[in-house]
């Protein structure tokens, strides 16, 4: 496919495909509780978060992924375990979906020696190579280029591994973003770049920080190709996104995604949201994807008892998560050596 037809086919004015659903009802349901759950697990891990950061066992800086689970979930339910994936400091929700265990997110976020970065990296830094989640990172767009390089690392490795990038609506106008994208398009790399528009840059309104609200025009000064559409059907997530991720594994063609989402709370725990009305907030939650595919799953013949069963299990993992947190040591001297340098230390 030639770059001119794929940006073609990948404008947003073109109608929305139809999901590519797995084959079955009962494999299509399947399919969507595992989305409900890994959902569900983030949006309390997340509430939890909040809860301890109150009680001051966390930390730092906190940044929650409230309100915008279905597109972690659905745009990592695209990918292969072992692609890559890159974010923001809004990085909980992403490293859970790309199966980070959540001990190990809480841990960290507690700053203790069993969490996924040793205690030392905290909530905007969670890294865990194994599973193909390459960091969460505090610089606004800086991490943008770090997603190019990785993608360019697999296609000169030859390993058929897909880049996936997130960064707010508030990186677009940050230099590292267009530099990434202007060598993504000129070398055909595979990665796709997923702008999560939650309309407001820390608490400045969307209609105040671009010129051009369409996130997803700013490809086609790169012959990219491109793709807008809000993230209220975590399937729909799933199926917008997976025709990028084949783009970029078939032809080595990257794509820039504009998601349309929302956070329900604040920029992080310090912002108390002002800028925003509670009624604009109530309005938003009423298109609470969480809730949406509740509803799809009974709809598909899941019945209130084995959901509330799910939720359950999920209450269970939360609170393990939290205890093991609670539980485990703080990291000591004895690591210093091993987390500064590469090698021994020559003495």
């Amino acid at each position: 496919m030639t770059r001119k037809k794929a940006v073609a086919e990948a404008t947003p004015s073109r109608p929305a495909p139809p999901h590519a659903e797995p084959e079955g009802e009962s494999e299509a349901a399947a399919h969507l509780l595992e989305l409900y759950r890994q959902m569900q697990t983030i949006r309390r891990i997340e509430e939890e978060c909040a809860r301890s950061y109150a009680q001051g066992k966390i930390g730092g800086f906190l940044h929650l992924y409230i309100g915008q689970e279905s597109v972690g979930v659905g745009a990592l339910a695209a990918l292969r375990p072992d692609d890559y994936v890159i974010g923001t400091y809004r990085d909980h929700g992403l490293a859970i979906a790309k199966g980070m265990p959540p001990r190990a997110v809480m841990a960290e976020l507690y700053g203790k020696v069993t969490g996924c970065s040793r205690g030392l990296g905290g909530s905007m830094h969670l890294f865990d190579v194994a599973h193909g989640m390459l960091g969460g990172y505090g610089i606004v767009g800086g991490h943008i280029p770090l997603a190019a390089g990785t993608a360019f690392a697999s296609k000169y490795r030859g390993d058929g591994r897909v880049t996936l990038c997130f960064f707010g609506e508030g990186s677009v106008s940050i230099g590292s973003f267009h530099e990434a994208l202007s060598l993504a398009a000129l070398w055909k790399l595979p990665c796709v770049f997923i702008c999560e528009n939650n309309e407001y840059s820390m608490g400045t309104p969307l209609q105040r920080t671009m010129s051009v609200e369409d996130v997803s025009q700013k490809a086609l000064a790169y012959g990219m190709a491109r793709d807008r559409f809000f993230a209220r059907d975590v399937l729909e997530v799933e199926h917008r996104i997976r025709e990028a991720v084949d783009r970029a594994r078939e032809t080595s063609e990257p794509t820039l995604v504009e998601v349309r989402t929302y956070r329900f709370r604040g920029h992080s725990m310090s912002d108390p949201g002002k800028y925003r009305t509670s009624e604009e907030i109530e309005a938003q939650k009423k298109h609470d994807p969480l809730n949406r595919a509740r509803d799809q799953l009974k709809t598909m013949g899941k019945s209130e008892d084995e959901l509330a069963k799910l939720d359950a299990a999920i209450e269970e993992v939360v609170r393990d998560a939290i205890e093991h947190a609670e539980t485990s040591p703080e990291p000591g001297p004895e690591i210093l050596e091993e987390t500064t340098y590469s090698g021994p230390f020559a003495r």
